[in-house]
């Protein structure tokens, strides 16, 4: 992100990348918060050491350990109080589909009432319903209970990515959002295979109190005030397009349509590599890939604070079709090569995590700081439909012509669409 220099006006137009001529990027002496606190970049501080930061980082653990813990053993609980295997996956998506849905308005909820109590309304919504998962194992019940949680996570997931960046200047978003990235990788990791086993153990009822986390968040959204004037209505000083108060909705989706293809590959991999391929061999390719990429979610972002974006993002671009096309050799012969497969995981993962952030940060640069609510919203509803699209496409594909074809055919969609994000990435760094 464009560091924010010691303008006449504050610096805000930095904060939106613009730099008037005779200023050179990312060299100014100084830059601020939303809050105003001015940080050096000479002496910059550690992120931990930010009171905003770690207060962001708590509450990122335990909302989203609420939401990972029941994602996967949901189904696994359905089906054994007498659900149909066949209709297993209903909680999950009616979860997804109430989570896109409230994603997109989010801002007008924000412009309603504010972020704090946006963020406390999301908080409860997502965890307090956890542990009445108990009260009744009839599918309506877990179809509602699941609708209610998908509220708050869609208010969760656009909020926090938001939060990252007005707890700092804008010249360090990238790690900002790079190490919130990490924050939700740790539940991901650790709350799903654990829930899993507890809920194969006959011990579902441990795992809904334990998805009651989100609400011991609750006293920490004091530290998120809500950041000032600006607005999502285009009549704030600072504008997406210098000049113009116009969205740039053109732009803006060069660089989401490339995110909804990455996410659609990595939710076709979710949810059909252990189908496909042995259990073991799956799982550990899975591991793979969330570790790479929560690294890489979180090294993508501090170098996108010192180097332009879209050289980042072709890499990273690169690196998801090559990653498909290796996991799809390994595949290919019927009888996977683990070797392959795991190489191809790893790869992958490093675009699956420098893709997801690149492209958020992106966004932001692209909307402007007033309109960073609307660009959230609209990143996030595209990751979450990417994924469940790509469950069932990559799903579907894979049954009628092989995995392989299946992974081929995701890698020539990201290749395809990689040069338009990259170029309107070009530019925003350029302006």
């Amino acid at each position: 992100m464009a560091q924010t220099l010691p303008f006449p006006d504050g610096g805000r137009a930095a904060h939106d990348g613009v730099v008037p001529p005779g200023h050179r990027r990312r060299r100014g002496p100084r830059a601020r918060t939303e809050s105003g606190d001015v940080d050096s970049t000479d002496d910059r501080p550690a992120l931990l050491s930010l009171p905003p930061i770690r207060a962001l980082l708590v509450l990122s653990l335990l909302g989203f350990t609420g939401f990972f813990l029941t994602l996967s053993s949901l189904p696994l609980y359905a089906v054994s109080v007498g659900v149909p295997e066949a209709l297993a996956g209903l909680p999950a998506t009616v979860l997804l589909t109430a989570t896109v849905l409230t994603q997109l308005g989010v801002p007008r909820l924000i412009t309603a009432v504010g972020r704090p109590a946006t963020l406390a309304i999301g908080l409860l919504a997502l965890g307090a319903p956890a542990p009445l998962l108990l009260v009744h194992d009839e599918l309506w019940w877990l179809l509602t209970d699941s609708a209610v949680r998908g509220i708050g996570f869609g208010i969760l997931t656009v909020l926090s990515p938001l939060l990252a960046t007005a707890a700092v200047p804008a010249n360090r978003h990238g790690a900002a959002i790079g190490l919130y990235g990490l924050a939700v990788a740790v539940p991901n990791l650790v709350a799903i295979p654990l829930s899993v086993a507890l809920t194969g153990a006959g011990r579902f009822d441990v795992v809904a109190w334990c998805a009651l986390a989100p609400v011991l968040a609750l006293p920490l959204v004091g530290r998120f005030p809500d950041p000032g004037p600006t607005t999502d209505d285009g009549a704030a000083k600072d504008r997406a397009v210098p000049g113009t108060d116009r969205f740039p909705r053109g732009r803006l989706a060069a660089v989401l349509v490339l995110l909804l293809t990455v996410t659609l590959a990595g939710g076709g991999m979710l949810a059909i590599l252990p189908v496909q391929v042995d259990p073991g061999l799956a799982s550990a390719a899975l591991v793979v890939m969330g570790l790479v990429a929560a690294l890489t979610r979180w090294g993508a972002g501090v170098l996108s604070d010192r180097r332009s974006m879209a050289p980042l993002l072709l890499l990273g671009s690169v690196c998801g079709a090559a990653g498909l096309a290796v996991v799809a050799g390994g595949v290919h012969s019927g009888t996977a090569t683990a070797a392959l497969v795991l190489v191809g995981a790893a790869i992958f993962g490093v675009s699956y995590g420098a893709v997801q952030n690149l492209t958020l940060l992106g966004a932001f640069r692209l909307a402007g700081r007033s309109r960073e609510t609307t660009a959230s919203a609209a990143w996030n509803a595209t990751y979450d439909a990417g994924t469940a699209i790509g469950a069932l496409l990559v799903g579907a594909t894979a049954a009628s012509f092989g995995l392989a074809a299946a992974l081929l055919a995701c890698g020539v969609l990201v290749a395809a669409v990689t040069a338009p994000a990259v170029l309107v990435l070009r530019r925003a760094d350029d302006t």
